[in-house]
C-alpha cells in the first residue's frame, strides 16, 4: 500500500513530468528549514544561510551539478572569507580606511581575471563573499564569522536537500532522447508514405529534433557524472541520433515525386524490409529509453530479410535513395547497440 501511495514519487517519468513543480517544493523546504535552524538557535546574520540555499540549489534542477556547485560554492565561500577577514582585521589593527579600499580593489581585481575561464564560478563567489564578509572594512571581525559560518551551514543543507527526490539528468535525457527517436519515426513515415515534407507539421517536428539535440548536448556532462557513462559513449549516441536526423533530410529531398505513383509503389516494394527495419529499431529504442525496460533492445532485430534485399545489385534511379536508406538502418542498428551496452548505467 505504501508502495502504491509512493509511485508518483517513486516513478522516474513522473517526476520528469513534474520536475518544476518537485524543485519549487524542494526548495521551499530547504528555506524553510534554513529560515527555522538560524532563527531556532539564535544565529546571527543567518538569512545568509538562505541566501546561500538559493545560490546553491536554486536554480540548479538536475542532481549532477548540485554537488559540483557546492564545492565551488564551498571553496569560494572559505576562501572569500579568509581574505575578508584578514581585511577587517587590518582595518580595526591599523585604522588606514584607504588602504582596506585600495585591498579590496585590487583582491576582487584578481578573483575577476580569474573569474574568466576554468574556475571562473568559484573566483566570482571569492569576490562576493569578500564584500559580504568585510563590508567596505568596517564590519566587526565576529560579524564576519558569524556570516561564513551561516553560507558553510546552507551549503550543508542545500546539500541535504539535493538528496530528497533527485531529479537526475539522466531523465531527463532518456526521456528526450526517446521522444526525438519518435519524432524521427513520425517523419520517416511521413517520407516513406509520400506525405508532404514541407508543410508546417513537418517543419515543427524538425525544428524540434533540432532543439532536442542542442539541450542533450548540453545534459551530457550532468549525465556522465550521474552515472559514470563516458563523455565518449554519450558523445557516440549524440552522433548516432545526429546523423539519423540529417539523412533522414536528405532522403525527405531525394525520395520519388508523390504523384509517380510507380516510383513510389517500386521503392515500397523495394525497401519493404528496411522500412520495418527502421520503424523497429525507432520505436523500441523509444520505448526502452522511457520505460527502462531493454529486453526489446536485446532481440536481434530482423536484418537477415535486409541483408538479402541490400545483396542485390540495383540498377535504377533509386540506387541512391536504397543506399542512404540502409545507411540509416545501419546507423540505427549502432545506436540500438550502443543502447544495449550501456543500459546497466541509464536505466536507474
Amino acid at each position: 500500500m505504501l508502495r502504491r501511495l509512493l509511485r508518483p514519487l517513486l516513478d522516474p517519468y513522473r517526476r520528469y513530468r513534474n520536475a518544476k513543480l518537485i524543485h519549487a517544493i524542494r526548495v521551499s523546504l530547504g528555506l524553510l528549514a534554513t529560515i527555522l535552524l538560524t532563527t531556532g538557535i539564535h544565529l546571527p546574520h543567518g538569512e545568509w544561510a538562505s541566501v546561500t540555499m538559493l545560490v546553491v540549489i536554486g536554480g540548479l534542477q538536475h542532481h549532477g551539478n548540485i554537488g559540483k556547485k557546492a564545492a565551488e560554492r564551498a571553496y569560494g565561500t572559505l576562501i572569500g572569507a579568509g581574505v575578508g577577514l584578514l581585511l577587517v582585521a587590518q582595518q580595526a589593527w591599523l585604522g588606514m580606511p584607504w588602504l582596506t579600499y585600495f585591498g579590496m580593489s585590487v583582491v576582487c581585481g584578481f578573483f575577476s581575471y580569474h573569474a574568466i575561464g576554468k574556475g571562473g564560478y568559484t573566483a566570482l563567489l571569492s569576490a562576493i563573499t569578500v564584500f559580504i564578509v568585510a563590508g567596505h572594512g568596517d564590519n566587526p571581525v565576529t560579524d564576519g564569522l558569524w556570516r561564513t559560518v551561516d553560507i558553510l551551514i546552507g551549503i550543508v543543507l542545500a546539500l541535504a536537500f539535493s538528496f530528497a527526490l533527485p531529479l537526475y539528468a539522466v531523465y531527463s535525457w532518456r526521456y528526450k532522447l526517446a521522444s526525438a527517436l519518435r519524432d524521427c519515426a513520425s517523419i520517416y513515415s511521413r517520407i516513406i508514405s509520400g506525405q508532404s515534407v514541407t508543410d508546417d507539421h513537418y517543419l515543427k517536428m524538425l525544428s524540434r529534433l533540432n532543439g532536442v539535440m542542442v539541450q542533450l548536448r548540453s545534459l551530457m556532462p550532468s549525465v556522465s557524472k550521474e552515472v559514470r557513462m563516458s563523455m565518449t559513449e554519450l558523445d557516440a549516441l549524440q552522433r548516432n541520433l545526429r546523423m539519423c536526423i540529417s539523412t533522414l533530410e536528405i532522403l525527405a529531398n531525394t525520395r520519388p515525386e508523390a504523384s509517380d505513383e510507380q516510383a513510389m509503389a517500386q521503392m515500397q516494394l523495394a525497401l519493404k524490409a528496411e522500412h520495418r527495419q527502421i520503424r523497429v529499431l525507432l520505436i523500441g529504442m523509444a520505448r526502452a529509453l522511457q520505460s527502462g525496460t531493454t529486453q526489446r533492445l536485446e532481440r536481434a532485430t530482423d536484418e537477415t530479410a535486409s541483408q538479402t534485399v541490400m545483396g542485390t545489385p540495383v540498377y535504377s534511379a533509386l540506387d541512391g535513395y536504397r543506399l542512404l536508406t540502409r545507411q540509416l538502418a545501419a546507423n540505427l542498428s549502432d545506436m540500438r547497440q550502443r543502447l544495449v551496452k550501456t543500459a546497466p548505467r541509464w536505466k536507474i
